[in-house]
């Protein structure tokens, strides 16, 4: 079946060919954009959907999330708006609940936080392990969250529990965790923060799951100066994620590793990929910290992405427009800019951005003949009112690889 949706008052397609047009029109043909154009000349279609002069984005692309977890953190979030620094030992919390809750409760709560997510306008999602901590509660968070979302991280390196020699749990994360977990996920990730794992520690993570194959990502510079950056650009991570405190070398360094990317050549031709920086603003309202810097990223030629970072202690929302709001109120990026890193940047983050890989799977975070048919009708004529009308629910449909689903 195809179907047609035309009468479109602006489609920001993230599409450096396409770029954003008015009044224009969009042919879907099975999970696959088939047709992108001016109305007036749209192709017929089995079925036809008149979007009345609203704006249609790509689907928000969540690059960051922690889906799999019990229990409640709320004191945590009371204690902390009364003046009480972040730390990461919270995380034990979750951790807690997490294990003594059954396979069913805790899929059951993942599916409606995905479900939370997808009425919101997010069409392709990321979630990781990191609140099992052990061997056999990371397997099973791993399967759980394979179920669940479109890709999966592990997260093993995300604390040390409580009693545990740290380098003699980094061993554990490194070997017989990494085996348990690995036909379920396809990138890894460590948070290389004080009170967490140190940078050696951090580094052997790294290397057992690249040697693994999987992809890599770091948690890093969150509550502090640190080696975050530096370990996710000299392993040629896809994405460090928090951002919150960089140093000019920290910039320079995710600037460089870009310096082989050509953003304007048609998709598939555009060179190396660098290091994506990802932002997570709920985090920062949160956490009370400073917000990431991402219109210094932006202006230095870094690629950033914008994620939610679902988590019960730091960031409990799925709302993907909440973030790109704050981006744009308070992180001083544009609407344009707010919205590419949360559809397009996230995809990169993922390694989604273009093309098809072995598996089939279509590039999400733009619109473009070929790409997956994610796509996010506003209530609005234009994206703009994501930020000019905060607060307000602005999703008025959502097809999530051709299928509509609000």
């Amino acid at each position: 079946m195809s179907e047609l949706i035309t009468n479109i008052g602006e489609l920001m397609t993230q599409d450096h060919e396409q770029g954003t047009r008015r009044n224009a029109a969009v042919v879907l043909e099975g999970e696959r954009i088939a047709w992108i154009g001016d109305a007036v000349h749209a192709p017929a279609a089995d079925t036809a959907t008149d979007a009345q002069g609203r704006a249609v984005l790509p689907g928000w692309v969540d690059s960051h999330s922690h889906l799999i977890f019990a229990g409640d953190r709320t004191a945590e979030f009371e204690a902390r708006m009364a003046g009480e620094s972040y730390s990461a030992g919270g995380i034990a919390v979750s951790v807690n609940a997490t294990r003594a809750a059954s396979d069913y409760d805790l899929t059951r709560m993942a599916m409606g936080r995905v479900a939370e997510a997808v009425s919101q306008g997010t069409t392709y999602l990321e979630t990781k392990t990191g609140y099992g901590l052990d061997v056999e509660h990371e397997r099973r968070s791993a399967r759980i969250a394979s179920t669940v979302a479109d890709q999966v991280t592990f997260l093993g390196a995300h604390l040390v529990p409580a009693g545990m020699d740290a380098d003699a749990y980094t061993e554990l994360v490194c070997n017989g965790m990494l085996d348990a977990v690995r036909p379920y996920v396809s990138w890894a990730d460590v948070f290389c923060e004080r009170g967490a794992f140190n940078p050696e520690q951090s580094a052997a993570v790294l290397a057992a799951c690249r040697d693994a194959g999987l992809g890599l990502r770091v948690h890093g510079n969150q509550l502090g100066h640190g080696d975050g950056v530096k370990l996710a650009v000299t392993f040629g991570a896809a994405s460090v994620d928090h951002v919150n405190y960089l140093s000019d070398a920290d910039v320079a360094l995710l600037s460089d590793s870009w310096s082989g990317w050509d953003a304007a050549a048609p998709s598939g031709s555009r060179g190396v990929r660098g290091t994506v920086a990802t932002v997570l603003p709920a985090c920062d309202l949160s956490t009370r910290a400073p917000l990431a810097p991402a219109k210094q990223l932006v202006d230095a030629g870094v690629q950033i992405a914008i994620a939610s970072n679902c988590n019960p202690g730091t960031s409990y929302t799925s709302s993907m427009a909440f973030c790109v709001t704050t981006a744009v109120l308070q992180m001083g990026l544009s609407v344009h800019q707010a919205v590419r890193a949360a559809t397009y940047g996230g995809a990169l983050a993922l390694g989604r951005e273009s093309g098809a890989d072995e598996d089939g799977q279509r590039a999400v975070g733009s619109l473009a003949v070929g790409h997956r048919a994610d796509l996010h009708m506003l209530k609005a004529p234009s994206a703009t009112h994501l930020a000019y009308r905060p607060g307000i629910p602005m999703t008025a449909a959502v097809w999530r690889a051709g299928l509509r689903e609000v």
